[in-house]
């Protein structure tokens, strides 16, 4: 009743996932730097995901992780799994008895699976997209190839949630830890949709600022940025960007057109 995808970029591995369940970001998706992802569903193990990251992590491959887990379950013919190393190579399974239509696609760097869906075209769809957008940041292309699903059928039953889940060598916030993107939509109308918005919030709170793009802060602008903050009752750019999480873009005289635009929308300037 999910349908994922399971990829590697670079130095940075995820899983999206989206389905009609709740909270299915907090069962589905298990990723380690380094070593690779993992998403298990359908009647999910969710033992696969330690165990599966332990195989890895000691040199087997995604075939040969996925062999063992399937070696060692009974209940095997209901699972459905998507495993990619951090060397890229990947391998998807599904059980005899997951629920129509299920299957799944895997190539280089990359595999979607999904089961209680729509119809093949779902997992068409979701590797078309991913293979056709190797430009995007990691994690926009996640979405996008979920997206993609979406929109040719997805979830038979309906929608409810969905998950980003990405690791990356230091890439966390503030540059803390590997976990670069963690974020969860447990129940919503449109799950995949508020994936991308809050997607699109994160870069705006936690992304880094091109230098190329940053404005100095001098002549009217400097005024401008006064006044707003002045409307606002601050006395500086810092408590205030503080105030709304934006501290990790600001700039020494110049300000980011980001933190500018947020500005002035707090202000009600447009």
């Amino acid at each position: 009743m999910t349908f994922s995808i399971v990829a590697r970029q670079g130095s940075a591995l995820g899983v999206a996932v989206a389905s009609k369940f709740l909270s299915v970001g907090a069962l589905v998706p298990a990723a380690e730097a380094g070593v690779g992802a993992l998403a298990t569903q359908a009647w999910a193990n969710l033992a696969y995901r330690p165990q599966g990251m332990a195989m890895l992590r000691s040199g087997a491959s995604p075939a040969e992780a996925v062999a063992a887990l399937l070696a060692a379950d009974e209940r095997r013919a209901h699972r459905q799994l998507g495993v990619v190393g951090a060397d890229g190579r990947a391998e998807t399974y599904t059980g005899e008895e997951c629920l129509p239509w299920a299957g799944g696609l895997a190539g280089d760097g990359y595999a979607v699976q999904g089961n209680i869906l729509t119809g093949p075209e779902v997992v068409r769809e979701m590797a078309a997209a991913w293979l056709a957008s190797a430009e995007l940041p990691f994690a926009e292309r996640l979405v996008a190839a979920l997206a993609a699903g979406d929109a040719a059928g997805g979830d038979a039953r309906g929608r409810q949630g969905a998950a980003l889940y990405v690791v990356d060598p230091g890439q966390g916030v503030g540059g803390w830890g590997d976990l670069a993107y963690d974020l969860r939509v447990d129940d919503h109308p449109d799950p995949v949709g508020e994936l991308g918005r809050l997607l699109a919030v994160h870069e705006v709170l936690h992304g880094v600022s091109d230098p190329a793009e940053l404005l100095p802060l001098e002549g009217e602008l400097a005024e401008e940025v006064r006044r707003l903050l002045g409307g606002l009752g601050y006395d500086s750019l810092d408590r205030w960007a503080g105030v709304e999480n934006l501290e990790g873009r600001l700039a020494e005289g110049r300000i980011d057109p980001l933190v500018l635009d947020h500005l002035r929308a707090a202000s009600g300037v447009r």
